[in-house]
């Protein structure tokens, strides 16, 4: 269930990694291990893969997770969160009901919303029992181009709302920090880790923005 402003959850703070696409399970595995440790949550996405491989995938992930103690959020999919046994779940707004979601996966898990630049929107997902809410794209994505985008000061308008808050969009190590100034909890990022020259010191670089200078 959602945490008070005073009562954050392990995973609530820090770098959030999304999966990149990749077919190929074994070199999707070595890019996660190589920057998994330390990221607060790690969620699997694979628009491209068939149910099959996006089985197998999860189930692997779930594994590695595991390992290391960072909770395995699935996009899109509370079946596949349930049947793997994954930490949680995370719902767009063509993802089904939260409360389904719930009733299927149970008070630990983990469900964050898409609130997109939609304060209304997140207000009702902590109000049906978000445990985190994500707002974005707050830069150009090349994973999403036609995104809406959001304001950092949605941030702020959403500090009273007592959940962690995800920004995700076009998020690099440079402007990372100015999210994190504004209120943002979590950092979600695909490609500026996954597809840096070198992931492992890109993901101590997103660390970094936590920093309190």
């Amino acid at each position: 269930m959602p945490a008070s402003a005073n009562d954050t959850p392990a995973w609530g703070r820090g770098l959030y990694l999304i999966t990149p696409d990749d077919d190929d399970t074994p070199r999707l595995l070595a890019r996660v291990s190589a920057v998994l440790p330390g990221a607060s949550l790690l969620q699997y996405r694979n628009k491209s893969a068939d149910a099959a491989l996006r089985r197998a995938q999860a189930d692997a992930l779930a594994h590695l997770c595991r390992t290391h103690g960072v909770p395995l959020v699935i996009n899109d999919d509370a079946a596949l969160a349930h049947a793997i046994g994954a930490g949680g779940v995370h719902l767009g707004e063509h993802d089904g009901e939260l409360a389904a979601a719930r009733a299927l996966l149970g008070d630990d898990a983990i469900i964050g919303v898409s609130c997109y630049d939609d304060l209304s929107r997140a207000d009702a997902a902590v109000r049906a029992g978000a445990d985190y809410i994500a707002f974005g794209a707050f830069f150009p994505s090349t994973t999403k181009p036609g995104a809406r985008r959001a304001s950092p000061e949605l941030l702020r308008q959403s500090a009273h709302l007592g959940v962690p808050r995800v920004a995700i969009g076009g998020i690099t190590p440079d402007n990372a920090r100015t999210l994190v100034e504004a209120g943002a909890d979590l950092l979600a990022v695909i490609g500026s880790v996954f597809d840096a020259p070198d992931p492992a010191a890109a993901a101590r670089a997103f660390h970094a923005s936590f920093d309190r200078g």
